[in-house]
């Protein structure tokens, strides 16, 4: 079954700080992935090589998922998302395709250089999801 994750965007590079706080305030375990950690680097301007492309806070059993990097600059009330963690690619194409109806696709399901099948798309409500499922485990 699918988890739901919730999600945060930041500006100005606050992303860090935030989920810092956030370890300091909950407890769990905190990893980052910065734009120089990717294959995007290449593309990146220097000042921007070490916005947090992705982040998660785990504590039993939940997830507080975070970037600096983000289409839009991030609004204080619009800036959480739902970040869905599919079991398998059945799962996580069905879903996609329920949420797309009537919405807008950022970026249609695709092998990511994370070894994930991931996806975005805003609904008909207007909720950006984010979806992921993780074909290979991530490198720590």
């Amino acid at each position: 079954m699918a988890k739901l994750n919730p999600f945060v965007k930041f500006n100005d590079n606050k992303c860090r700080e935030a989920m810092t706080f956030y370890k300091m305030c909950l407890g769990g375990e905190l990893e980052f992935m910065t734009a120089k950690d990717t294959p995007m680097a290449k593309d990146m301007p220097a000042d921007k090589q070490d916005l947090i492309m992705h982040s998660t806070l785990k504590k039993d059993g939940w997830t507080l998922v975070g970037s600096d990097m983000m289409r839009d600059k991030a609004i204080i009330g619009d800036n959480v998302g739902v970040s869905l963690e599919c079991e398998n690619e059945q799962e996580i194409k069905m879903i996609f395709g329920k949420l797309s109806e009537g919405g807008e696709v950022f970026m249609p399901l695709e092998d990511a250089f994370w070894g994930a099948l991931f996806g975005m798309v805003t609904d008909k409500y207007g909720v950006e999801w984010m979806l992921n499922f993780q074909k290979t485990p991530m490198k720590k």
